[in-house]
């Protein structure tokens, strides 16, 4: 039983990681919008309404399905500044990245919206960026994770005193209930939307002037200022030249359904290869979340995350072997390391190859990144829409005026070169959000995903599995407690790694977390709920019926609507 019902309809639906998102998304669909009107609107709003996990300024990954099968992925990464040193880390920094602007690369976000809506959207960017543009400049009420969080990054925060203004009003961390403004984003956004409506009656004129005002025009120069005078590398020629690239999707099939990913730019493949490696291995006949079934898809999610840290990179500077990853024959070499009694204990070794050593850590548990969001939607005419916006606002400064931080994702690139995610001018760092896609043996899709830096393959292939293997409604496999494993070096600075860690959500039993620590894994108990197993929202489309089902997870303030 779910605490939250699945919510069904005929006609549209919508699912966010913020409920006043998610409402703000379903207006355009009443409206008239599409899914890509709608998507770009949650997608802003988020920006606004969880800005201690996603920066208007930050990363913007976004994968589309029309009505007609068509499927896209717009990349909504930035890359390294053109000018930065190669060696700059290892050089002069010790071989860490250091918080701050040196960690910037060029903002994706506005481009990635703004892309989405100019391909395949309707509507101007001031229809869309209205709701967020309101919840900006009129507020809207604190909730629990909001305080809590800036609580938690309250000294990052007060390390610039542009992040103390918005984050802690009045000196203090704003607290549940209150009202929360964030007045110079609310101006940033309206500049943009107000050269939309400048540009006159044509809707693409009006995408190229809000596109221009911040990557070429007055937004831009005080960017660039800012980030120069802080020691930055940022140009006005980075901005001007930057555009979201559309990638090439990976899709494999699965019982008769396709999986849809974004490609190894982003963790998305690891996906494929953990989803692969489960087959292989085998769970039929094993009882949901049962020691066995925990086991082994935690040993094929480790192989697949040991993978993601030797092979993926960004494709334009790296050969990242994926169709030899997801082969066959070596999905089966590599499941044949899993034992039904043992956990590796440590990241699996690369086939064929010695493993590389790596440092273990010894905090208690990781150190989670405050980044993420995500949302979904599928409109009357049956395109589909999910995006994975992110960047969080802790460990780069807030431009003084503008309410936004320019995406300091660079924190996950390795500052070593010769690392297949390393430093490298104009390219991108290995990026965790990564929206995906399932396309039904019956033709319904499932767009889903969620936030949680290294646990969101981790949380979607549980709940993907939760709703396809075992038939659990979508409400109820988001809700079904989780497992994430951490054997693995984290994809952000400092990179730490914890062998065997395996975090367990307190409503599997005992008896169950007993069972794996005794086969070798370190279990580690989270509370019953929480944020850090991820948030997914999902929905999933039934042609036979012609319903749509939507999920929104109740670990974060996320809800979904259907009509």
């Amino acid at each position: 039983m779910s605490h939250r019902p699945t919510v069904y309809g005929t006609r549209h639906a919508v699912s966010a990681g913020h409920y006043l998102a998610a409402a703000a998304s379903f207006a355009i669909l009443e409206a008239g919008g599409n899914a890509i009107d709608a998507g770009c609107a949650a997608g802003i709003a988020l920006g606004v309404l969880q800005p201690d996990l996603v920066n208007v300024a930050g990363v913007a990954p976004i994968m589309i399905r029309l009505a007609d099968g068509t499927v896209e992925s717009i990349a909504g990464l930035g890359w390294w500044p053109k000018t930065l040193p190669a060696d700059l880390f290892m050089r002069e920094h010790g071989g860490k990245i250091p918080d701050g602007v040196l960690r910037t690369v060029i903002p994706a976000a506005p481009d990635a919206w703004i892309t989405a809506l100019r391909r395949h959207g309707t509507m101007r960017f001031a229809d869309v960026a209205a709701p967020a543009i309101r919840f900006a400049a009129e507020g809207f009420s604190v909730y629990p994770l909001l305080t809590r969080s800036i609580a938690s990054h309250e000294h990052e925060y007060r390390r610039w005193a542009s992040n103390t203004a918005v984050f802690l009003p009045n000196d203090r961390v704003p607290q549940p209930g209150e009202k929360f403004v964030q007045t110079d984003l609310s101006r940033t956004l309206q500049f943009m939307a107000d050269q939309d409506r400048a540009a006159g009656p044509d809707r693409m004129a009006g995408l190229d002037a809000a596109h221009h005002a911040f990557y070429r025009g007055d937004i831009a120069r005080q960017i660039v200022t800012f980030q120069q005078q802080e020691g930055g590398y940022l140009s006005m020629d980075d901005l001007a030249e930057y555009h979201s690239r559309i990638e090439p999707v990976v899709r494999r099939n699965w019982r008769g359904h396709e999986l849809i990913t974004c490609g190894p730019w982003c963790q998305g493949p690891a996906l494929h290869q953990a989803l692969a490696l489960v087959e292989q291995v085998g769970i039929d006949g094993l009882a949901h979340n049962s020691a066995d079934y925990l086991h082994r898809i935690v040993e094929c999610l480790n192989l697949a995350m040991a993978d993601r840290e030797y092979f993926f990179g960004d494709p334009q500077f790296v050969d990242v072997p994926i169709d030899h990853l997801l082969d066959p024959a070596t999905i089966a070499r590599r499941a044949a390391a899993v034992r039904d009694d043992r956990a590796f204990g440590e990241m699996p070794a690369p086939l064929d190859r010695p493993n590389a050593l790596f440092a273990a850590s010894e905090r208690d548990l990781p150190k989670v990144e405050a980044d993420t969001s995500y949302c979904c939607v599928v409109d009357r005419w049956g395109n589909a829409f999910s995006a994975t916006p992110s960047d969080g606002s802790g460990n780069v400064p807030m431009v003084p005026g503008l309410g936004i931080t320019p995406s300091g994702r660079g924190s996950q690139s390795r500052p070593d070169p010769k690392h297949p995610a390393g430093v490298a001018p104009g390219k991108r760092p290995r990026l965790t959000p990564n929206p995906a896609m399932l396309v039904t043996d019956k033709g319904g899709v499932m767009p889903f995903g969620t936030p949680g830096g290294d646990v969101q393959t981790q949380a979607m292939l549980q709940v993907l599995l939760n709703i396809m293997h075992f038939g659990m409604d979508p409400q109820t496999a988001i809700e079904a407690p989780r497992v994430a494993s951490y054997s693995f070096p984290s994809s952000f600075a400092p990179f730490e790694y914890f062998p065997g860690r395996l975090a367990v959500e307190g409503r599997i039993d005992q008896a169950t977390r007993d069972e794996l620590a005794a086969r070798g894994h370190e279990v580690k108990d989270w509370p019953d709920f929480t944020w850090l197993a991820g948030s997914v929202e999902a929905i999933l489309t039934d042609p036979t019926t012609g319903m749509m089902g939507a999920g929104a997870d109740p670990r974060r303030p996320a809800y979904a609507i259907a009509i």
